[in-house]
């Protein structure tokens, strides 16, 4: 039986809940604790970018999140984190809230998008190998792990470092 997920942006009334997903898809707080930093910055935070998987029940079981980075001084998103609750992973619920928060972002005009995650993972949203357009950050990750978007063919990848939001700590 296929799972049909319900995908919106985040409310303030969801945020324990996203809480509990990133708590529970994760080894350690990290993850959930950048979430909320994440939201009380405001050179970070754009409203509508956090995005929620429901259940048919309503019950929230995915999130991902799009904040600002910029890639050289040209703006761009970063995507993460994303989490599914573990008892729904492997189901679309992950893929449901990205592709959500993906089409939010071109509804509000953005451009770009890199992601830090699993190679096998992201390119199924089009993302490929960021190095591939120039695109690098200041730290040694593989290769294959840091990946890029451009949102519509109008504005191609920029090649130049990514600058993450100062939570990340990158």
């Amino acid at each position: 039986m296929r799972n049909t997920w319900i995908t919106r942006a985040e409310t303030s009334a969801d945020i324990p809940a996203i809480r509990d997903i990133s708590l529970a898809a994760f080894p350690t707080p990290a993850e959930a604790d950048l979430v909320d930093t994440l939201r009380a910055d405001p050179t970070a935070w754009i409203e509508g970018l956090s995005l929620v998987a429901a259940d048919a029940t309503g019950r929230l079981v995915g999130h991902a999140l799009l904040t600002r980075c910029h890639i050289d001084t040209t703006p761009a998103l970063c995507l993460a984190p994303c989490a599914v609750r573990p008892e729904q992973q492997r189901t679309g619920a992950g893929t449901a809230a990205v592709r959500a928060a993906l089409s939010a972002a071109r509804s509000l005009g953005e451009h770009h998008v890199v992601v830090l995650g699993h190679p096998a993972y992201y390119p199924r949203f089009g993302f490929t190998r960021a190095s591939e357009h120039g695109i690098g950050l200041t730290i040694d990750v593989p290769d294959e792990a840091l990946m890029a978007l451009s949102l519509d063919a109008g504005h191609p990848l920029p090649g130049g470092t990514v600058h993450y939001a100062a939570p990340f700590g990158i």
